[in-house]
């Protein structure tokens, strides 16, 4: 691809992302008084050195993410930290691609390349979502607390619908991960054996007891991987490295645009990030849902930000933290030698390789 070429693909991907933001985002903004020569001109003025630093601490997530997956599968089969890392830059690249559907396709990517049991990549998998859940709510309280003690409270109609959002999307994720802890603690306690014959007539039916089975399932082979208390502190450290570094790359997209949001501290940056979190799990009233749409609603009505300079922001937050993976994904999706086809019918048949394999057990 030549460099002419290569300029209008980018502007076109760019002109895309700027449409679906302003699309969900049209409730939040007054479209009448909003400037595209003001949103060029923040583009222009960005400072690209924060910006690529950036972009090397989200590949340092998912180093973070790959170095705390290889602890759990090295007690089900081979863990090689960059087969791990490659893979989850992949399965992360056909998730961008493909949507949600994809979701399921960084565990089948993992035990291809390590040839390690679906079924227990699963378990990791099933372990991962977890943490991240429980991560997610202890965010969610320390966003609060800092909501609350900041002088933010008094915002027009933003306070009392983050707050519940806020509050809601904790409280979910809280229970999720204590039912998991205590869970986690039974069957350390009484084994996973006769849980899985039981699930096994389940697993035999269709609709959702197959469904619920294999969430199950997942989540007993994902606890046979956490074995010491040294597996779950270092479990937990990694977690609580990776969302650091995750704040620590809000706070640098943010300070790379300068103004009002070159004035914004790391603590208002995590504030910003709870909000990106809550709008994606949660419909705020009178507000709505979508994590970028929230990140807006966090630089407009809490810190003032002009419109032109929250949307821009909030365009290269999502570039940075979910599209850049596939700088290095895609070409490692094309040496691996899958396309766009071979990925649907892996995330298509997903189910039915995952049932005989807990079946064969």
């Amino acid at each position: 691809m030549g460099a002419t070429s290569r300029k209008w693909w980018l502007l076109g991907l760019g002109g895309l992302v700027l449409g679906y933001l302003l699309y969900h985002s049209r409730h939040l903004l007054n479209i009448s008084e909003f400037s595209g020569a003001k949103l060029w001109q923040v583009i222009r003025g960005a400072n690209y050195t924060y910006l690529l630093v950036s972009i090397v601490a989200i590949y340092l997530c998912y180093a973070v993410r790959a170095w705390r997956w290889q602890k759990f599968q090295a007690h089900v089969g081979q863990a090689r930290f960059w087969n791990i890392y490659a893979m989850n830059l992949a399965g992360f690249s056909a998730l961008f691609l493909l949507g949600r559907a994809a979701e399921p396709l960084r565990p089948i990517l993992i035990s291809r390349k390590d040839k390690v049991p679906l079924a227990d990549t699963f378990g990791i998998y099933a372990l991962e979502r977890i943490l991240d859940a429980a991560s997610t709510a202890v965010l969610a309280a320390i966003g609060l607390l800092v909501f609350e003690s900041s002088g933010h409270s008094s915002a027009e109609g933003t306070a009392q619908a983050f707050e519940k959002g806020a509050r809601t999307a904790g409280t979910v994720f809280a229970l999720l991960a204590l039912f998991a802890i205590s869970a986690l603690v039974y069957l350390r306690l009484h084994g996973t054996a006769v849980l899985e014959r039981r699930m096994q007539g389940w697993l035999a039916a269709h609709g959702w007891r197959a469904v619920f089975a294999r969430i199950v399932l997942g989540f007993s082979r994902g606890v046979q991987t956490v074995r010491t208390w040294g597996d779950l502190v270092s479990a937990v450290f990694l977690s609580a490295l990776h969302w650091w570094l995750v704040v620590l790359i809000y706070f640098l997209v943010i300070k790379s645009f300068g103004g009002k949001l070159g004035t914004l501290t790391f603590t208002d940056a995590m504030l910003v990030l709870v909000f990106t979190m809550v709008g994606s799990a949660v419909q705020l009233p009178g507000v709505g849902g979508g994590a970028q749409a929230l990140s807006i609603v966090a630089f407009t009505r809490l810190y003032g930000v002009e419109q032109e300079a929250a949307v821009a922001c909030a365009m290269v937050l999502w570039l940075v933290t979910f599209a850049s993976c596939t700088l290095a994904g895609v070409p490692i999706l094309f040496r691996e030698g899958w396309s766009l086809g071979d990925l649907r019918r892996m995330s298509q048949h997903e189910d039915e390789q995952l049932d005989a394999e807990i079946a064969a057990r």
